[in-house]
């Protein structure tokens, strides 16, 4: 892209904030599409190339862009540390980037024009949670719209976590001590098996049939989950 047309990192962010709905529009949702046609800013490849441990205004723009987008980054700190890391690993699969940790110029041109995440249950309700084993990542819906896209570790090949339609149930606050370890604010949906946080949620199925999310995004997820919210598990990974 020639050097006239690029456009810097803070014009990424005003395009982001201009293109997207607010975090607080319908009713806290936020959409996860690409911008309406007609109102779609020129694709832009800022000249930065980002690592974990970077840092600066390039890592907030990332930030904010990924916080508008419903990828939870952690805060816009301007460093890039393990939140920032699991946002990217999970935009980036699910815009068929595979799940690198480097933010360069195909990451920015599709954080420019994003794919929504793809719906696995066409005709679900309005607000549910579906879980894509295949790309390990989870998204959740409130009144039909993309309001948090996470990525996930979920059962390995001798202990998977089952497929099918199921809603959450009980939870605890906190560290909940089961007889394979801590889980960290689960929320149940099918027995045993929660969404719970983790302090280690790798880029494969490691778990013993439970969703593990990263601590960041488990803070967070049991105040947008009511009681008897639909859960949906699809999918098989390809070891």
């Amino acid at each position: 892209m020639k050097a006239g047309h690029r456009l810097g990192v803070a014009a990424l962010v005003t395009a982001a904030a201009v293109l997207l709905p607010s975090p607080g529009a319908a009713g806290g949702a936020v959409a996860a599409s690409a911008p309406p046609a007609g109102r779609a800013a020129p694709a832009v490849t800022p000249d930065t190339t980002l690592r974990p441990g970077a840092g600066g205004a390039a890592v907030k723009a990332l930030q904010r862009r990924l916080k508008a987008l419903g990828y939870l980054p952690g805060g816009i700190s301007g460093r890039y540390g393990e939140a920032t890391r699991a946002a990217v690993w999970a935009f980036r699969k699910v815009n068929g980037l595979g799940p690198s940790a480097t933010v360069g110029g195909r990451t920015w041109s599709a954080l420019e024009r994003p794919r929504a995440p793809r719906v696995l249950v066409p005709r679900g309700r309005p607000t549910r949670v579906e879980i894509n084993l295949r790309k390990q990542v989870m998204v959740l819906y409130v009144r039909g719209r993309v309001r948090l896209v996470s990525h996930i570790s979920s059962g390995t090949a001798r202990t998977p976590t089952p497929t099918g339609d199921y809603r959450t149930t009980w939870r605890r606050k906190g560290w909940h001590r089961s007889p394979l370890g801590g889980l960290y604010n689960p929320v149940f949906f099918n027995g045993g098996i929660a969404l719970h946080g983790s302090l280690s949620v790798p880029l494969h199925p490691a778990s013993h049939g439970c969703v593990r999310l990263p601590m960041h995004v488990a803070e967070v997820l049991p105040r947008l989950l009511g009681p008897r919210t639909p859960v949906h598990v699809r999918g098989r990974f390809a070891y």
